[in-house]
């Protein structure tokens, strides 16, 4: 059994929007943790052992046991230090967060990286799945955030849409969403960048949008020449 007082680490990348959930949601909790980070291009013994099926972060090793995938991690993390929760209690709500959550995956961020690391008609298609995508996760806001005036699971889940789309898009030249359109979204962007501990967390916005443009123009350049 898991002991809350094991070391933890988390192997990750700085432009990493999935590291980045996790690292909320340790630091949310208080929890103590060691950050190795990890070079994607030369992967460690330490990440290629803790997850030698997809080989990519983040991963949480609590103890000498690794937890893969971001959205598994914050539900292990909830389970073992349960106090200062990011789940709702009402078994309800945590399977419309945990409904969402996959959402953003499958339909959000996937469109905006598709989006981003294409051209023309495959680029535009994906954009106005994008927006539609956007427009019915409004559904979900309940408040000044997705759970009501706290901070929670799904919230860190959309990290990507609080930050990580906007350097996306600005890399790409192109704009995800109408602020008119989606305005409970735009809103939740701005309550989202303006939590304290969200912040002082965030990595840097022109360090990301550079980020993204280098990796744009590799991918784009890869495309054409295969």
């Amino acid at each position: 059994m898991a002991s809350k007082e094991q070391r933890v680490r988390l192997l990750g990348t700085l432009g990493s929007t999935f590291a980045y959930r996790v690292q909320l949601a340790l630091t949310l909790k208080g929890i103590e943790y060691e950050y190795v980070k990890e070079d994607l291009k030369n992967k460690s013994p330490l990440l290629l052992e803790a997850n030698p099926v997809k080989k990519k972060v983040p991963v949480l090793i609590h103890g000498e046991k690794p937890i893969c995938e971001s959205v598994v991690i914050l539900e292990y993390i909830e389970e073992i230090w349960p106090e200062n929760p990011i789940l709702p209690k009402d078994p309800y709500e945590r399977a419309r967060a945990r409904f969402w959550a996959k959402f953003i995956d499958e339909k959000i961020v996937s469109a905006c990286w598709t989006a981003y690391s294409t051209q023309g008609v495959q680029q535009a298609k994906a954009l106005e799945e994008a927006q539609v995508a956007l427009k019915a996760l409004e559904g979900g806001i309940e408040g000044k955030f997705f759970s009501g005036e706290n901070i929670g699971f799904l919230d860190i889940v959309a990290n990507f849409i609080g930050w990580w789309m906007g350097a996306l898009g600005e890399a790409a030249n192109i704009k995800y969403y109408d602020a008119e359109k989606t305005p409970l979204i735009h809103s939740w962007i701005q309550e989202f960048r303006n939590v304290e501990v969200v912040k002082e967390s965030l990595p840097s916005r022109d360090w990301l949008v550079a980020f993204f443009k280098g990796h744009r123009e590799a991918l784009l350049a890869t495309a054409i020449s295969s």
